[in-house]
């Protein structure tokens, strides 16, 4: 598989789904655009591990939640690339907890990073692929989304959301030859199910059919396969990577 000379903006990716996504895209040969709101030495990091395996990548430190931020942004890339191909909508965050025991300002903040992200992003990079009449936008959404969990309500809300968005965009920018998906994914090893006892993992381990957790770097393979030309007629899906969770 080859993407060489494709741009690819990666939102979240200091760490995580958002940086085995970037590392993957980088390999098969994209220009990377790496992104994160507040972790300034990690993005610092990601882009040094980057540079040490031989890829360049340009990266800028943004709430893309916020449109302001998400504005200036997009004018910098834009002054430096000419267009996005691969825009993958990754930033995010968890929230565990009774939903009555939540404020108006958490709903807004959970909101906001994990739906409003997805929203400015994306408005800002489809005008340029439809005047190309090509690109590929890949949102990185949840199991929950879909199936709801307990004590996350917010959570679920703002990835169903999501889903709900791909596909209304998938049947909007069809017609200009721009595919949109999303990768549900199940309970992957990474910093957000830190909060997690080991007892409380083994017990959530024995839910998945394949008895253990997935890892950052499976999702990002079903990001390059979304992300890749060959998959022309692979639109408008949210799909499932969860190891078969019961």
């Amino acid at each position: 598989m080859s993407l060489q000379g494709k741009t690819a903006l990666v939102t979240g990716s200091s760490r995580g789904i958002g940086k085995a996504i970037a590392f993957a895209l980088a390999k098969a040969g994209c220009n990377i655009i790496l992104n994160c709101a507040k972790s300034s030495d990690e993005l610092v990091k990601t882009q040094n591990e980057l540079k040490d395996m031989g890829y360049y990548s340009f990266s800028y430190l943004a709430d893309v939640s916020d449109y302001q931020q998400c504005k200036e942004m997009f004018d910098k890339i834009y002054s430096l690339y000419s267009n996005i191909d691969i825009l993958v909508n990754n930033a995010g965050i968890s929230h565990v907890g009774l939903f009555t025991d939540t404020t108006p300002e958490e709903w807004k903040t959970i909101l906001d990073t994990n739906i409003n992200s997805v929203l400015n992003c994306t408005y800002f990079t489809v005008p340029k692929m439809v005047q190309k009449k090509s690109g590929s936008i890949i949102n990185i959404s949840s199991i929950w989304g879909d199936r709801g969990a307990s004590c996350e309500a917010l959570y679920s809300a703002s990835k169903g959301a999501v889903n709900s968005f791909t596909k209304a965009m998938a049947k909007e920018l069809g017609p200009s030859k721009i595919r949109v998906n999303a990768i549900s994914a199940g309970v992957i090893e990474t910093k957000m199910i830190d909060f997690l006892s080991g007892e409380e993992k083994e017990v959530l381990s024995n839910e998945i059919s394949l008895m253990r957790f997935g890892t950052p770097d499976e999702i990002a393979q079903v990001a390059l396969m979304l992300a890749d030309e060959r998959s022309e007629f692979l639109t408008g899906q949210v799909i499932t990577v969860d190891g078969c969770m019961f």
